[in-house]
């Protein structure tokens, strides 16, 4: 009894194109249209001396508007959040 181990190759991207574009007309080689929804945005309410403070800032870094200065802060201070959360994870499972 031979042993031979089976060499998998996986196909090229023609290879993949190729089958792609024979099976675009059939129907039954499709799944169904999966439907996405974009998600709805939140509001935020902050006391009126942090709003004039934000606004003061959004002009000093030349934002064309407080609520885009605002998202971007936010979004940089989540980002620094999660690398601090990972990095704390990382040392206490170590």
């Amino acid at each position: 009894m031979s042993t031979r181990k089976r060499k998998h190759t996986t196909p090229d991207q023609e290879a993949i194109d190729q089958v792609v574009i024979s099976q675009s007309e059939e129907d039954s080689a499709w799944e169904a249209p999966v439907r996405v929804q974009r998600s709805k945005a939140a509001s935020l309410s902050i006391p009126g001396d942090l709003a004039a403070r934000a606004g003061f800032l959004a002009k000093l870094h030349r934002e064309p508007g407080v609520d885009k200065w605002v998202e971007r802060v936010v979004r940089e201070r989540i980002e620094i959040e999660e690398l601090a959360y990972s990095e704390a994870k990382k040392k206490l499972a170590s």
